[in-house]
C-alpha cells in the first residue's frame, strides 16, 4: 500500500499541536512523527482527500508539504529507524535483528513493516499496560483484536494465556504481518482476519475485546464490537486523545456498555469499559 506523507511546520503552543494531529487523525492519517520543528503524518493514499486537507488550519503561515511513500521504499525507512521498545518493564519489543533480552516476563518479536503496532506508539503501549494488570484473568479466555496492526497485542495475550484470538484489521500489510508475527513468536492461537466489523463471525462472543483503532471507526462500529462481547467481559478502547473520552463514553453506555477507568500517555487515550 502506498502513503502519503504530509509534513507539517510544527505550531508554536503546544495545544495547538495537540489539535492538529486529532484533526488530522478525523481526516484519516493513521500515525505522527514529531520533532521540534514539523510535524510528519502519514495515510494511505487511497484515503487521503486533499479538500478535506484544505479545510485545516495549520496555525502556521508555511503549507505541509505532501510527499508519496512507496511500498518498497517504506520497508527500508520503517526498519532503519525501528528501536526495541520495554513496556512497564516487564513488555520487550524487538526486532528479529535486535539482541535478545532474558531479564523480561515477555520479549515479542516484530518483524517491522508498513503495519500499525510495534508497541512505539502511546495508545499501543496503553493497551499493554492494560493487559499486564489483568494477566491473571485472561488464563484461557477468547479474545477479539479489532485493528490489530502488527499483532502485537494479540501475540502478549496468548502469552499471558488466552486460549483464542481472532486478530481483524482492514489493512492487506496488517493482516500479513499478524500472521508471520503469530508464527515468529510460536504463538498460532492468534488467527488473522483480513476485514473490519461487518467481516466478524456473526454468532462468535468473546470475554475480551480489544480495539485500538481511531474514534471514528471506534464511533461508527463500537455496537459491533459490544455484539461480540460476552455478558461479564471487558472492552478496552484506544486510539483517541482524552478530550475525545467524553464522546467515546456516551456511545459506549448508550449501548449498556459500564465505564470502568482510563488510562493517558501524552494525550493518547485508553478506556476500559465492562458488559
Amino acid at each position: 500500500m502506498d502513503y502519503i506523507k504530509l509534513t507539517c511546520k510544527k505550531p508554536e503552543e503546544p495545544v495547538f499541536v495537540e489539535i492538529l494531529m486529532a484533526t488530522l487523525a478525523d481526516i484519516g492519517f493513521e500515525s505522527f512523527e514529531e520533532t521540534d520543528d514539523v510535524i510528519l503524518a502519514y495515510i494511505p493514499q487511497k484515503d487521503f482527500n486533499r479538500d478535506a486537507l484544505a479545510q485545516i488550519d495549520f496555525h502556521s503561515d508555511s503549507k505541509p508539504v505532501e510527499e508519496l511513500v512507496k511500498d518498497q521504499n517504506w520497508n527500508a525507512v520503517w526498519e532503519s529507524n525501528y528501536n526495541p521498545v520495554l513496556i512497564a518493564d516487564r513488555v520487550y519489543v524487538r526486532a528479529p535483528f535486535h539482541k535478545s533480552r532474558s531479564d523480561v516476563d515477555f520479549e515479542i518479536v516484530i518483524n517491522p513493516k508498513m503495519a500499525f503496532g510495534t508497541a512505539h506508539h502511546e495508545t499501543t503501549a496503553l493497551i499493554i499496560e492494560y493487559l499486564l494488570e489483568e494477566e491473571n484473568n485472561l488464563k484461557k479466555k477468547t479474545l477479539l483484536d479489532m485493528g490489530c496492526g502488527t499483532g502485537v497485542l494479540s501475540i502478549l495475550a496468548v502469552m499471558e494465556g488466552v486460549k483464542k484470538v481472532l486478530a481483524v484489521d482492514n489493512d492487506h500489510w496488517s493482516y500479513e504481518s499478524t500472521l508471520e508475527n503469530a508464527e515468529i513468536n510460536n504463538t498460532q492461537m492468534v488467527e488473522a482476519l483480513h476485514g473490519d466489523a461487518s467481516s466478524l463471525p456473526q454468532k462468535e462472543m468473546f470475554d475480551i475485546v480489544l480495539a485500538n483503532i481511531n474514534k471514528n471507526i471506534l464511533l461508527n462500529d463500537m455496537a459491533a464490537y459490544e455484539q461480540c462481547l460476552k455478558n461479564g467481559g471487558f472492552i478496552y478502547f484506544s486510539g483517541f486523545y482524552e478530550n475525545d473520552l467524553k464522546e467515546i463514553k456516551q456511545k459506549a453506555e448508550s449501548l449498556g456498555l459500564t465505564y470502568n477507568n482510563h488510562k493517558v500517555k501524552n494525550n493518547w487515550t485508553a478506556a476500559k469499559f465492562s458488559k
